[in-house]
């Protein structure tokens, strides 16, 4: 009897076993084709009543996240550029608190869903510029609250959120090449007009603001650039970096301007400063950007060379500091 008992068990372990081994497979499996965290499908936004609400009625489970890419796209975007509507602005707001309240190493946007937030984030330039920028944002810093709703001024409703959720979507949307380059072109021009703007007899904190601002707007950027590759081997970081200067200099990263002539004229010498450089060199001639476009515009004001030196410092320090608040 008791041979009889074992040579029933045998065949009930080895079922056993093959299930676990099936389920061990079935695990390797997905982590290759999904990674190692399959996650909610588009970051569990089109199961979100609040993105439903605000976002449209396009909005709703099981919608493919190219089509919640574009509807978040059509709901944020304004007619005319850095011109939005209060429901605008709320859309894009409530999908930046959505997705970068948490962690954000453990944000992993879809695919799908990079390249039209960046779209959607450019078309806020001016506030995408005071939120990195960080300097004299008092408005921004007291309605960045994910309760608060965006605020008018200056004919148009403005996006505000926490720094830390703005640079945990940027983030995780800068994996792809293509749509970090668009948010850097759009600080790009930002920067170029804000230093157009400033009057001709502009000092002391007039003057330094704008140069200091954008430095530490696009310190910011370098800090994600580098936080996005940190952990790349060195195959995948020279293809992300070739993906960002090449649709930056190919003119691919073209998002909506109304630039006057000095402006773009200060976005072309900088591009063109980008490629004169060597292509070994080009891509850390990045982290300074925000010094090389003071350098054009001060030369430019034909400013002494003593206001001019003590302005390049501060603009120095500025991009610097800005870049080591961003941790890999």
């Amino acid at each position: 009897m008791q041979q009889e008992t074992t040579h029933r068990a045998i065949p009930a372990k080895a079922v056993l076993v093959l299930g676990v081994c099936l389920a061990l497979l079935g695990g390797i499996g997905a982590w290759l084709l999904f990674g190692r965290e399959t996650g909610e499908p588009c970051n569990g936004l089109p199961e979100d009543e609040r993105i439903q609400k605000s976002v449209g009625a396009a909005v709703h489970p099981g919608m493919s996240c190219r089509a919640l890419g574009e509807a978040i796209v059509r709901a944020s975007a304004g007619d005319t550029p850095g011109r939005h509507t209060q429901a605008q602005a709320q859309a894009l707001k409530d999908v930046l608190v959505a997705l970068g309240s948490g962690e954000p190493a453990e944000l992993t946007l879809d695919p799908a869903l990079r390249v039209p937030l960046a779209t959607a984030l450019a078309d806020y330039a001016p506030d995408l510029h005071e939120m990195l920028g960080g300097i004299g944002i008092t408005d921004f810093l007291a309605k960045a609250a994910p309760q608060a709703p965006p605020w008018q001024s200056d004919g148009t409703h403005h996006l505000t959120v926490f720094a830390d959720t703005l640079r945990n979507v940027v983030r995780a949307v800068a994996q792809d090449p293509g749509a970090y380059a668009l948010l850097r072109m759009t600080e790009t021009r930002t920067t170029a007009q804000k230093l157009a703007a400033v009057p001709a007899d502009a000092t002391d904190y007039s003057l330094s603001v704008p140069p200091t601002e954008s430095a530490r707007a696009l310190g910011i950027l370098d800090g994600i650039a580098d936080a996005v590759t940190h952990s790349k081997d060195k195959g995948q970081t020279r293809a992300w970096r070739k993906g960002v200067l090449d649709t930056l200099l190919d003119g691919q990263a073209s998002p909506k301007s109304d630039q006057d002539p000095r402006a773009a004229h200060l976005t072309a010498a900088w591009v063109q400063i980008l490629k004169n450089a060597s292509s070994e060199e080009r891509f850390d001639r990045l982290r300074t950007q925000g010094i090389d476009m003071a350098r054009t515009w001060a030369q430019e004001r034909k400013m002494d060379e003593q206001t001019q030196q003590g302005l390049l410092a501060n603009v120095e320090h500025s991009a610097l500091s800005a870049y080591r608040e961003i941790k890999p």
